[in-house]
């Protein structure tokens, strides 16, 4: 086909098939995993070509490049950041060589952020994205196909920055989680209409789910009238067969399938994931002669409406609250080590009862290990009407974990959180504990607020919002407090409802908190933790990260033993209490080796004062 039309004006009136993984078919073909794929479009193109030429033979004729992570971020892992532009030239090329004059040679783009959660500011990866088409587009691509985008704001993005380089065709493909909405909380019909908007020609779907999901996505979605759409399902999902991973469905199945989306109108049809040279050969035998279908919305009258969450009633007066009122305390006192919980039940109890506002627990600190504090949490609620506040470590759970965790606790009414990184599993005392930190804090922040609106992580609706409160960790102990403020900031604009600093030990420093943070509409708890004696000064100092002892302090506790030294942490404490109460009206104290009486002490201090002395 010489002089072949454009490929967008070629689709509406013709289906096209596309190629299969090329993935599945290297890894087929003995190159192991944890290689860059990519990068055989140098070291050895031949073996690329021939998978090209395997699926050009089998019917397709929109072919795809070798391409998908042949972006800077991913090449940096192979050490091959400086050879973005020749590995996207060379694979134009190998592709062009492989197939006839007929078929379509397509730049394939992949998402950067690649299923990870987002760590970054989307506006980082602009460059990257224009990069690479760059390339492509010089080499001679027809076009650019965008695709396993599980973000519709990163696939906008990419395709608002490749728009003004080029009036060829950009098809644009998201990867779902779950039938009909992305991962960021997105309808199809949503985003669809919200691809055609940006620039693209055809939008689509592809990977994550096989062909029956692909369609039922298609049947729900209302796509805007003049959009073409293409799609490229997995081989149904991927299983354990015969003690290996292998995807389970066969060629025929998908040309069943092929037919099935021909009626939903769509123009494109390839395979993903699992699909193979045998898959697109049914397909393109399937869907030989025939010509496409127009394409039917569903009648936004009948088209299936999923109400995103009702808000479910807080069950208790919160801190936020009160803080605007009144002074409020938060105390944190450390879940036990072993399996008795009665002692630590009668300290939360003896703390409630002096006059704290909410009983904070840590999430295995220092990683060492303790009982759970959503089990211990419950029981202060369930069996005592005690208000806990619980830590949640990034370190501990995965996504799934993490999001199962988050559900729970709202299920038992706990409905204030901490969140924090986690100390790494290797300082405590299981140090052959990995440590999975799937997401920073700023990204977990983010996620539960996103629970808040009821959509899971996965951007799948949900029946009921959560009502979380989240609350953000700050360390002032650094040098540059201007550097630890614009990382408080960047929690906050995640959607951080409060803040609880690590604990102070000196007059300067919470002067300069109050200073450096007056700007920041949140409120903020001042952290302050009495000292035991002159060891646990040291050790505190030397030895926890996160914070630091004035040279006073240290000085104070230095000739002072046993119960003197305790009451010398308690005289040390107030007179910072008497301080922080004079800029902040939310304490935090930290109770020490769970010597709960110093902190019920401190907390009654707190309150007597407060019915004395203003707040700035």
């Amino acid at each position: 086909m010489a002089n072949k039309p454009n490929l967008k004006e070629y689709v509406k009136d013709h289906l096209i098939v596309g190629d299969g993984a090329m993935a599945t078919q290297l890894y087929q073909l003995g190159v192991p995993v944890g290689v860059s794929y990519e990068e055989l479009c140098l070291s050895n193109p031949q073996l690329v070509q021939s998978v090209h030429a395997a699926y050009y033979r089998a019917g397709a004729r929109l072919i795809e490049t070798n391409t998908f992570s042949a972006n800077r971020d991913s090449l940096t892992r192979f050490g091959l950041e400086s050879k973005v532009t020749r590995i996207n030239r060379a694979a134009v090329t190998i592709a062009r060589n492989a197939v006839g004059e007929d078929a379509y040679v397509i730049g394939g783009i992949g998402s950067i952020i690649a299923g990870r959660v987002r760590s970054q500011q989307l506006d980082e990866y602009r460059d990257q994205f224009e990069e690479q088409a760059t390339a492509l587009l010089h080499a001679g691509a027809d076009g650019i196909l965008l695709e396993t985008f599980l973000d519709l704001d990163e696939l906008r993005l990419a395709v608002e920055v490749i728009r003004p380089l080029t009036e060829l065709p950009i098809i644009a493909q998201l990867a779902t989680l779950e039938v009909g909405r992305t991962r960021d909380g997105y309808t199809l019909t949503e985003a669809f209409a919200q691809l055609q908007q940006s620039g693209a020609d055809i939008v689509g779907l592809n990977c994550r789910l096989g062909p029956a999901e692909v369609i039922r996505s298609f049947e729900t979605t209302v796509t805007p009238d003049d959009i073409l759409l293409s799609a490229f399902p997995n081989a149904g999902r991927l299983g354990l067969s015969d003690g290996e991973y292998a995807y389970k469905s066969s060629p025929d199945y998908f040309a069943q399938s092929a037919l099935l989306l021909r009626k939903q109108g769509v123009r494109i049809i390839g395979g993903c994931c699992g699909t193979t040279p045998d898959h697109i050969r049914a397909m393109a035998e399937a869907l030989a002669e025939l010509p496409p279908v127009e394409r039917f919305n569903p009648s936004p009258a009948t088209e299936p409406r999923i109400e995103i969450g009702t808000v479910a009633p807080r069950r208790t007066p919160h801190i936020v609250d009160k803080v605007k009122q009144q002074h409020t305390i938060i105390v944190e006192f450390d879940p036990p080590k072993d399996l008795d919980a009665e002692g630590f039940l009668h300290g939360c109890c003896e703390l409630h009862n002096a006059g704290a506002d909410a009983v904070t627990l840590a999430d295995n600190s220092l990683a060492n290990v303790r009982m759970s504090n959503m089990a211990l949490g419950a029981m202060m609620k369930s069996q005592y009407g005690l208000e806990p506040l619980l830590h949640l470590a990034c370190r501990d759970r995965n996504l799934i974990g993490q999001q199962s965790h988050l559900m729970g606790l709202h299920a038992l009414g706990i409905d204030q959180v901490l969140v924090v990184t986690g100390d790494p599993s290797r300082f405590g005392d299981l140090p052959g504990a990995s440590s999975v930190f799937d997401v920073t804090s700023f990204d977990l922040i983010r996620m539960i607020k996103q629970l808040n609106e009821g959509i899971s992580f996965s951007g799948r609706p949900l029946k009921q919002k959560a009502n979380f409160l989240v609350g953000a960790a700050f360390n002032p102990h650094v040098r540059q407090i201007e550097a630890a403020v614009q990382r408080l900031e960047r929690k906050v604009e995640a959607g951080a409802d409060y803040i609880m600093t690590q604990p102070v030990y000196d007059a300067e420093t919470i002067k300069l908190i109050y200073d450096a943070t007056k700007h920041i509409d949140i409120p903020i708890f001042i952290g302050i933790m009495p000292l035991t004696s002159y060891r646990n000064a040291q050790f505190l100092h030397n030895e926890v990260p996160g914070i630091k002892l004035s040279d006073m302090a240290l000085e104070r506790m230095k000739n002072v033993e046993g119960e003197a030294a305790r009451q010398e942490g308690i005289q040390m404490a107030k007179e910072l209490l008497d301080v922080a109460m004079s800029y902040f009206k939310g304490i935090y104290l930290i109770t020490p080796f769970n010597y709960y009486q110093m902190t019920v002490e401190l907390t009654q201090y707190v309150r007597k004062q407060a019915l004395l002395q203003p707040t700035r």
